[in-house]
C-alpha cells in the first residue's frame, strides 16, 4: 500500500498502476476524486436492476395473493362487486412494490460492497486512520508471499510513484 499526500498524486499513481498491468487496485481517500473510479475500473452497479426486480416481484406477488384470496380461495360477493375488483388491490400492491424494492436495493448494496465485513486487513496498516482525514492510499493486491519476486517488483514499482510511505498490508 502506498500513501500519498495529495489527491492528484493518488490519481496519477492509480493511472500508472493500471497502465503497468496491475488489476487488483483499491484506493482510499477522505473525499471523492473525479476520475478515480474509472481509473480503478469500477463498473456499473447491480443495485438498480435488483431494485427493479424486487419491486416487480413484490408488486406481482402482492397482486396475485390478493386476487387468489378474493377470487379463488374465498369468493365473497360483497355489495354486488366483481370478485376480481382490481381497484381495491392497488394500495396493497403499491406498498408491497415499494417494500420489496427497498429491501432488494439494500440487499444488493450490502452484497455488492462485500458487507457485512467487520474487519479488513488494511485497517491494521499503520497510519491508515489518516485515510479519513488528509491522506490518500493506493493498495495493490498480489498473490505472492512477502519474499516473492512479484511482491518485490510491486514494491519497486510503488517506490517510483513517489509516495510518502510504502507499507505491507497484513493478510
Amino acid at each position: 500500500m502506498a500513501e500519498f499526500d495529495a489527491p492528484g498524486k493518488l490519481l496519477d499513481a492509480a493511472r500508472a498502476a493500471r497502465a503497468a498491468g496491475y488489476g487488483a487496485l483499491e484506493a482510499y481517500s477522505p473525499f471523492k476524486i473525479e476520475g478515480l473510479a474509472e481509473t480503478l475500473g469500477f463498473t456499473r452497479s447491480a443495485v438498480p436492476l435488483a431494485t427493479l426486480l424486487g419491486g416487480l416481484a413484490g408488486g406481482t406477488g402482492g397482486y396475485a395473493l390478493q386476487w387468489y384470496a378474493a377470487a379463488i380461495d374465498l369468493p365473497l360477493n360483497v355489495g354486488g362487486r366483481p370478485l376480481h375488483s382490481w381497484p381495491m388491490f392497488i394500495p396493497a400492491t403499491f406498498e408491497l412494490t415499494i417494500l420489496c424494492a427497498a429491501l432488494a436495493a439494500v440487499g444488493a448494496m450490502l452484497w455488492g460492497n462485500g458487507l457485512p465485513r467487520l474487519n479488513h486487513p488494511v485497517f491494521d496498516t499503520p497510519d491508515f486512520d489518516l485515510a479519513s482525514r488528509n491522506r490518500f492510499f493506493l493498495c495493490v493486491r498480489c498473490a505472492g508471499s512477502e519474499s516473492s519476486d512479484e511482491t518485490r517488483s510491486m514494491r519497486t514499482f510503488l517506490a517510483t510513484l513517489d509516495p510518502i510511505a510504502i507499507r505491507e498490508v497484513p493478510r
